[in-house]
């Protein structure tokens, strides 16, 4: 029987409707890395994969790879993860391992090994909601991971970052390995279907696009040091207030976006002693800076700390930064982007195209094999809500889309 792309997409939403109902509240996804309901998600993946008769390893990072082997033992991956921020949506990261277990099916149902061998692999921890380092799992597959970044890093329950994955049988020390474990898998290509988690397709009335790039990112957080001082009795002129002096500065910040049209987000804001009747002695505060521009990324960090050492100043605090994330950006293969674009004018009649804003583990994978993404539009370009959402048609044409580039790859 001919494989049907359409019914291919509807099954698709049906197992993202039947995991959002598994692994969600009535606040949204619940699947965070390192937690039981995450693992509950990644068992029922297994089984359904295995039941198609697909191979499931863990590598040492704690990423689950499915096998399907094909003639030729070179490889295709598809990949994205099953992880999720607290009440998340039910597309983000989902939508890409579904549509390769749609993948895997498809191949399954012909009963044929196909040309090439593919993998899907759900990797570990994309989100860094619990420590705040994204792409875990597939930097360690790149090689890139600084796990030594991380140990010792606490959530905010108290517990170490070794101490949660050790939970899940992931050793730190040997999560390195996993770089070596995927070179010997014959890797050539690798795909990435995932939601825009943005405004730009639907305000431009596309329901797809090629993605050619991701941008870079400076992730730190800042900390203002003043005084802690009576509110009553203390005069304003006279205060070392370390919270207005990160106010001034996220102030700041959005004119540098602004300025090299990019975008920065003060997203975590810590006031000490946090008391109503005191005047804030520290603050410390998150900066996220992104662009496709590698130059611009690194004007906007020297300028962003230019802008923070002179309202330090003027206020009378001081002020320290300290790293928590960087990548440079990232631009994907010219030939799997050619092969993305026909696709997408295939389903579409027009060859969109785009960058993304934010980090995608096709970003890591990028830095070792010829990899390309492709997004489907988000309504209201909302994401890591629980009001994130796709209609449903549109859904339908970004999974057919991205089913015909994995044909077409796999058949290259």
């Amino acid at each position: 029987m001919k494989y049907s792309l359409e019914q291919g997409a509807v099954r698709v939403i049906a197992d993202l409707k039947e995991l959002a109902v598994l692994t969600s509240d009535e606040h949204g996804a619940q699947r965070v890395a390192w937690t039981a309901l995450w693992q509950t998600a990644r068992d029922w993946y297994r089984q359904k994969a295995e039941a198609l008769g697909a191979e499931v390893s863990t590598d040492s990072a704690g990423n689950v790879w499915t096998k399907m082997e094909g003639e030729s033992a070179e490889a295709i991956v598809i990949g994205s993860h099953l992880d999720s921020v607290p009440h998340g949506g039910w597309l983000d990261g989902a939508l890409g391992v579904l549509a390769g277990l749609e993948a895997l099916r498809r191949y399954s149902a012909e009963k044929q090994k196909p040309r090439k061998t593919l993998y899907v692999v759900d990797w570990a921890d994309e989100e860094g909601a619990r420590y705040g380092y994204s792409c875990l799992g597939s930097s360690a597959a790149s090689g890139s991971l600084r796990v030594e970044e991380l140990i010792g890093r606490a959530d905010s329950n108290g517990i170490t970052f070794e101490k949660a994955v050790s939970a899940y049988q992931v050793m730190p020390d040997k999560m390195l390995q996993a770089h070596q474990e995927m070179l010997q898998r014959n890797i050539i290509g690798y795909l990435e279907l995932h939601i825009e988690q943005g405004p730009v397709l639907e305000k431009e009335q596309k329901d797809v696009a090629c993605v050619f790039g991701a941008a870079g990112v400076e992730r730190h957080y800042i900390d203002f040091v003043g005084q802690a001082a009576h509110a009553g009795s203390f005069p304003v002129p006279m205060r070392q207030d370390a919270f207005l002096a990160a106010a001034e500065a996220a102030l700041e910040f959005r004119k540098l976006a602004l300025k090299y049209k990019a975008v920065c987000t003060v997203g975590q804001v810590q006031v000490q002693p946090n008391v109503v009747t005191i005047v804030p002695g520290k603050c410390t505060i998150s900066l996220d800076m992104r662009t496709i521009d590698a130059a611009d990324l690194q004007k906007m960090y020297v300028e962003a700390q230019a802008v923070t050492e002179k309202i330090a100043s003027v206020n009378g605090v001081s002020v320290g930064w300290r790293k928590i994330y960087s990548v440079a950006p990232q631009l994907f293969d010219e030939q799997f982007i050619c092969l993305c674009e026909k696709a997408v004018q295939k389903e579409t009649g027009e060859a969109t195209k785009m960058y993304s804003g934010p980090l995608h583990d096709a970003v890591e994978m990028a830095k070792v094999v010829p990899t390309v993404m492709m997004f489907t539009m988000s309504e209201g370009g909302l994401s890591h809500t629980k009001e994130e959402h796709t209609p449903e048609l549109k859904l339908e044409v970004g999974i057919r889309a991205f089913l015909r580039l994995v044909h077409d790859v796999m058949e290259q």
